[in-house]
């Protein structure tokens, strides 16, 4: 199985590159702007931390106290460990075991998941509002509406599950996710969403800035729309941080942008590679252990 995951994200490039012109796109990414990539990996590292105060955030409303240096340290290593193991969620798991101080494992957990909910909750409204965009927009593709069920549909399911938790209000036992997601998200619904929309914005900003540096400029309506369904393919299993399913998905989606799908493997590539870097401060953090406080 680890072998698969490590072979699937090479041939999934691979295949990409021979159904489309595989020069196109090594040309694009020989002339990479050396100026757009590095705007790109300050608006990753602005995601990494913006994200480390979101989950802080969330951990103190469920009586979990982390620093703030300590929450940024916890959360590039978590980022520097997703894009480097299989499966994606190794980063996630780690900070939940390294960060309970002493208190149960569950509220830990509870803690990230629930910022990685909302983290999804916020791209998702993101990919809806750019859907809008697009359809009011002169000369848009006339597949559009058939496509723009995806993220609202993903939408729909958060909002739904959201009123869901809010109308249930405190009920549920002690330590239950019901109360954890009342407690840390709907208490604290507008600092939430305004965090993560943020943090989505400048997502899809960083996608944005690496298509600019390959040489095919986004549109902000386009990429508002077509970033969030790019990046929900890396949610895919059988992966290294979404390499293969990544690409996949850009070079299908951008001729919605009047671009070509080399573009968009060219955009998602770089995109890849600016990720990895900006986790790399992680490896700083590999040594820190974290002091475990007595319950």
């Amino acid at each position: 199985m680890r072998l698969l995951r490590l072979l699937l994200p090479v041939a999934l490039i691979a295949l990409c590159l021979m159904l489309t012109d595989a020069r196109a796109t090594l040309a694009r990414l020989s002339g990479l702007s050396a100026g757009w990539f590095i705007i790109t990996l300050a608006l990753l590292n602005a995601v990494t931390v913006l994200s480390a105060l979101r989950w802080r955030m969330t951990a103190a409303a469920l009586d979990l106290q982390l620093p703030p240096g300590l929450a940024v340290q916890e959360y590039y290593l978590a980022q520097l460990a997703n894009q480097t193991l299989p499966g994606g969620v190794l980063g996630d798991a780690s900070r939940a075991l390294r960060n309970r101080h002493g208190g149960p494992l569950r509220r830990a957990a509870q803690a990230v998941v629930l910022e990685r909910a909302a983290g999804q909750a916020g791209m998702a409204a993101v990919a809806l509002g750019g859907a809008g965009a697009m359809l009011m927009t002169k000369g848009a593709p006339a597949d559009l509406p058939g496509i723009i069920w995806l993220p609202a549909g993903f939408l729909a399911l958060l909002l739904i599950g959201g009123a869901a938790v809010a109308l249930l209000g405190a009920s549920g036992g002690e330590g239950g996710w019901r109360l954890a997601a009342h407690t840390a998200l709907i208490r604290h619904l507008p600092t939430q969403a305004a965090l993560s929309l943020v943090i989505a914005a400048l997502t899809v900003a960083a996608f944005a800035t690496s298509a600019a540096a390959t040489g095919s400029p986004l549109a902000p309506v386009a990429a508002a729309f077509l970033v969030p369904l790019v990046l929900t393919a890396m949610l895919l299993p059988a992966s290294i941080a979404g390499w293969g399913w990544r690409e996949g998905a850009a070079a299908a989606l951008f001729p919605l942008a009047g671009l070509t799908a080399e573009a968009g493997i060219a955009a998602s590539i770089a995109f890849g590679i600016a990720g990895l870097i900006s986790a790399l401060p992680g490896a700083f953090f590999l040594r820190r252990v974290p002091r475990v406080e007595p319950q």
